[in-house]
């Protein structure tokens, strides 16, 4: 029996290694975004909330990094970027894509077992597990000519999985036709007419789904959350977007009281555009407990906040 059983199990592993086509597994993706306790999608990949995503829309790149940076994420920040629609924020969790330079036996090696399972076209692969509040992130090492994977019809698909756009550190085509797209707010690397791996010339091909991925010198997880505004892209850790958000939320209350007190003329620019003195902080307690209730979060995390911060 035993020896009957082992031939069966290795061919189910065989299977299931052979669905994976390029994508992390579901425990290699858990295991490396184990700081993350929240819900997971079924593949692995962190959840982050609709409504921290909701709330995120607020906070700046500034307050982000403060917090990335206090927690030892020192990388997590990239400019640069050509865009699409920059007056609006792009924020979603991070289904990433990691792309090399083409060569044929790698190439043929991945695209066989692609075709195996029916998939066609490597740069469609990623675009096919997208969801509603999901951001397409991909590493297409910078690559220009010949290099763009996206288009306007790559781009309708995205944005219509969804209602996002991209994170793209490479060329794109299509410009004129992905900007008609109404909310396809995208960050990329620049602009070429031409197409990838057109006939006789390889020139990248898929490696990695939703692995660790790079993007300019960040390294960029599975379910981080993008957030895209200002000319720059964030990528925050599942794990600490909670964190971010209610920070952001606390400095904004302590703007408020800070201009109010400022309009009133009982501080100074220079005693407020410092930190505060004990006075001012007793002070600024004392105004908090009168806008508690302005803020989402209960009265004990906003306090916690403000024992722990550095600003």
């Amino acid at each position: 029996m035993t020896r009957k059983i082992i031939p069966v199990l290795l061919c189910c592993f065989l299977l299931v290694s052979s669905i994976q086509a390029q994508q992390i597994t579901k425990d290699e993706l858990i295991y490396l975004t184990r700081e993350w306790k929240g819900e997971r999608f079924d593949d692995g990949r962190p959840k982050v909330s609709d409504d921290l995503l909701k709330r995120m829309r607020l906070v700046t790149h500034d307050e982000a990094w403060a917090v990335m940076r206090n927690a030892g994420y020192k990388y997590q920040y990239a400019d640069g970027w050509q865009i699409i629609n920059p007056d609006s924020i792009l924020i979603g969790r991070a289904v990433t894509a990691t792309f090399l330079p083409g060569r044929p036996d790698i190439h043929n090696a991945i695209d066989d077992r692609g075709k195996k399972e029916g998939k066609r076209g490597q740069n469609s692969w990623p675009v096919d597990l997208l969801v509603k509040g999901d951001v397409y992130v991909a590493d297409q090492f910078g690559i220009q000519i010949d290099g763009p994977t996206i288009g306007d019809n790559v781009g309708n698909a995205i944005y219509a999985k969804t209602g996002n756009g991209i994170v793209y550190d490479g060329a794109i085509r299509d410009v004129t036709g992905l900007k008609e797209i109404g909310g396809f707010t995208s960050y990329y690397t620049s602009y070429h007419p031409s197409h990838h791996n057109q006939q006789g010339n390889l020139n990248t091909m898929l490696t990695g789904i939703n692995q660790p991925t790079k993007i300019r010198q960040v390294t960029v997880m599975a379910g981080d959350v993008v957030l895209g505004r200002d000319g720059g892209v964030s990528f925050i850790p599942a794990h600490l977007v909670e964190q971010v958000v209610i920070t952001s939320e606390v400095v904004r209350l302590r703007d408020m009281f800070g201009h109010e007190r400022l309009r009133a003329g009982i501080y100074t620019a220079g005693q407020i555009d410092t930190r505060w003195s004990d006075d001012i902080e007793r002070d600024f307690s004392k105004w908090l407990n009168e806008h508690i209730d302005e803020l989402p979060i209960p009265r004990e995390q906003i306090q916690e906040i403000l024992k722990k911060r550095t600003w």
